[in-house]
């Protein structure tokens, strides 16, 4: 007699904001970056009570914008885009609920320490409990896409395996010099994760952003054609542009040489603009979903350019690193967010909602005033700030305005998504 496989249970979730990772992460992560910048600015402006002898308040900033913002996008991509990449399903349910409970706890403990807040008379405590279930939160992050990649021996994937991996080491690292009062080790720490997250965005970006464009521009145009949109890639180029994004990480983190520094981030600047060019297409500024993700990589070819002339020009090194930051973490983690959370909630990718442009207009005014209006004029250089602390907030306040809803319910199809 042959056996009858009867077909398994579909899976369920005690609310769709757990059925995958994107729905809770994206959500918490928009949340978050609010939250975090409102209290930014009042540390910034020595507003709060934070203890600056055991942390200075920039690592503060620093510390969650990378390890609590950009790795619960991450942990949002990445846990959705492995179970499409292996067909392997990731956590979802309580067991999603499980990781994301640890980053949740560890950031309510770095806000309780951004504000001032004892425990037992000690502020530092707060950080003790942020490093168990930080740690914990990325370990169980890597574990999930470990599992999922070797278990249909997909080891091309390993590399973003190594990132999780190293990302747990720079973490561990941030803590160490703060249980150590060592600041120039937390340094390390937050500017390893911050080069990991960028490595990251370069590594994916080089698979997603192409593939968007393709499959954004293909099909009927408006003259009522059918056209196929091919975009070019090269692995020269992708190995180029590893090789000498490795090299610029080394220069500027452990061996600063303005000459190694040049050489290396003008070699990132100039193999990411050709790879542009061959991602073009006119027709993506008639889709804010596609330009926005063109103009992200735009904004760090640029910034590459602004490391590769600040030890010539005289400007300070952290004007160039937060137009790395803004481009390749702040607007390439919205453009992301707004295009798979349509696509994995089974909606229309073509008719994203009107606010999209409002979103990536703003965080261009982000980069416009916190980048080049301070090389332009540095005496209003606090204003510049608070204009972009303002675009910032606003930026994330129309995503949660036009996103949560459709996160936290189920698929219009009905699917489990």
């Amino acid at each position: 007699m042959h056996s009858i496989d009867l077909p398994s249970k579909p899976p369920t979730s005690p609310h769709p904001i757990l059925n995958l990772s994107f729905r809770i992460f994206f959500s918490a992560a928009a949340l978050f970056a609010v939250v975090t910048m409102v209290l930014w600015a009042f540390v910034f402006t020595g507003h709060t009570a934070i203890n600056a002898q055991v942390l200075n308040p920039l690592y503060w900033h620093g510390h969650e914008m990378i390890y609590g913002y950009a790795l619960a996008v991450v942990a949002g991509f990445l846990l959705t885009a492995v179970k499409t990449w292996t067909g392997v399903m990731m956590p979802y349910g309580y067991k999603l609920l499980g990781i994301f409970s640890c980053w949740l706890l560890a950031r309510l403990s770095w806000l309780a320490f951004g504000l001032g807040m004892t425990i037992a008379g000690s502020s530092v405590s707060w950080l003790y409990v942020g490093a168990v279930f930080d740690l914990l939160f990325i370990g169980l992050m890597a574990f999930s896409v470990c599992r999922a990649v070797l278990q249909v021996k997909q080891y091309k994937q390993l590399g973003i395996l190594a990132k999780l991996v190293l990302l747990t080491v720079g973490n561990g690292l941030c803590y160490w010099g703060i249980v150590k009062a060592d600041m120039s080790m937390t340094k390390i720490g937050i500017y390893l994760g911050f080069y990991l997250i960028i490595g990251l965005v370069l590594t994916i970006g080089r698979r997603v952003v192409p593939f968007f464009i393709e499959r954004g521009l293909s099909g009927i145009n408006t003259e009522g054609e059918k056209q196929t949109v091919t975009l070019r890639n090269s692995k020269a180029q992708d190995i180029a542009s590893l090789l000498f994004f490795l090299a610029f990480f080394i220069v500027d983190l452990f061996y600063p040489n303005k000459y190694l520094l040049t050489l290396t981030a003008l070699g990132v600047a100039v193999v990411n603009t050709v790879r542009l060019v061959g991602w073009y297409h006119h027709g993506i500024w008639q889709k804010p979903l596609l330009w926005s993700l063109y103009v992200a990589f735009l904004g760090m070819c640029l910034s590459f350019l602004l490391y590769a002339l600040q030890p010539w020009l005289g400007y300070n090194h952290n004007i160039a690193m937060h137009g790395l930051a803004i481009t390749g973490i702040g607007m390439i983690t919205v453009a992301m967010m707004t295009r798979v959370s349509l696509g994995h909630t089974g909606r229309n990718i073509h008719q994203p909602p009107k606010m999209v442009k409002y979103m990536y207009g703003l965080m261009v005014l982000v980069f416009i005033s916190r980048v080049l209006l301070p090389l332009a004029d540095m005496s209003h250089y606090l204003l510049w700030i608070m204009v972009a602390q303002s675009a910032w907030i606003a930026c994330f306040v129309l995503f949660c305005i036009s996103y949560l809803p459709m996160l936290a319910r189920p698929r219009p199809d009905g699917l489990f998504g």
